[in-house]
């Protein structure tokens, strides 16, 4: 539907323009609920490091993109090309260099937050060869699915109360038995929830 010529829809309008998408946003549009939490999160929770940005999104092409820096139509499409796949170097080497030069440019204290699955191997592995015992997760992931995390995320956001963060070094098993199912959403919570101007303590980027 996003990707059709004919759609007449402003996101989509937007996306063939010159100046294309945030693709936080249009990721948040593709994901739904999923994505649509880890956005608000980041961006409510996030304190990073001068000159950096709060969150990022794994690509298939292009490593880390800051979630804020826009694509086009074409870009998008492009994306189609390359599969997630730890073993497809088009994926994995632009991962692996992107993720390399933000370890560099962040302070041994600052941590980096996951907010994608915990339970796949697409790209903890790489994430954890760049990061370390600096790279953290949300412990009430464990055991949750796709869905399931995006209403954590958005409640916590709602409740203006940052998760409890494991790191992924330290955790033996990432899967769990499932909790139990979280109380409805209302209506267009998350939507238009402001980024937290309170300052943290502990720098932090996130990784969806």
């Amino acid at each position: 539907m996003l990707l059709s010529e004919k759609a007449e829809f402003q996101l989509a309008k937007r996306l063939r323009s010159r100046a294309g998408v945030p693709i936080g946003e249009v990721f948040s549009f593709l994901s739904g609920l999923y994505f649509r939490g880890k956005y608000t999160y980041s961006k409510h929770f996030g304190q990073p490091p001068a000159g950096l940005a709060a969150q990022y999104v794994i690509t298939s092409d292009a490593g880390l993109m800051d979630a804020e820096e826009s694509v086009s139509l074409e870009r998008l499409k492009a994306f189609a090309d390359v599969p997630i796949d730890p073993l497809e170097p088009r994926y994995t080497k632009p991962l692996q260099r992107s993720i390399g030069v933000l370890a560099r440019s962040i302070p041994p204290s600052c941590e980096v937050v996951l907010l994608g699955s915990i339970a796949t191997n697409k790209y903890t592995d790489i994430l954890l060869e760049g990061f370390g015992s600096r790279l953290i997760f949300p412990q009430e992931f464990v055991g949750r699915g796709d869905m399931s995390r995006g209403g954590v995320l958005l409640r916590a956001v709602g409740a203006d109360k940052e998760l409890e963060y494991v790191s992924l070094t330290a955790v033996a098993s990432r899967r769990g038995e499932r909790p139990p199912k979280l109380p409805a959403l209302k209506r267009n919570q998350g939507k238009n929830l402001q980024p937290n101007s309170t300052e943290s303590t502990r720098r932090r980027s996130s990784i969806k």
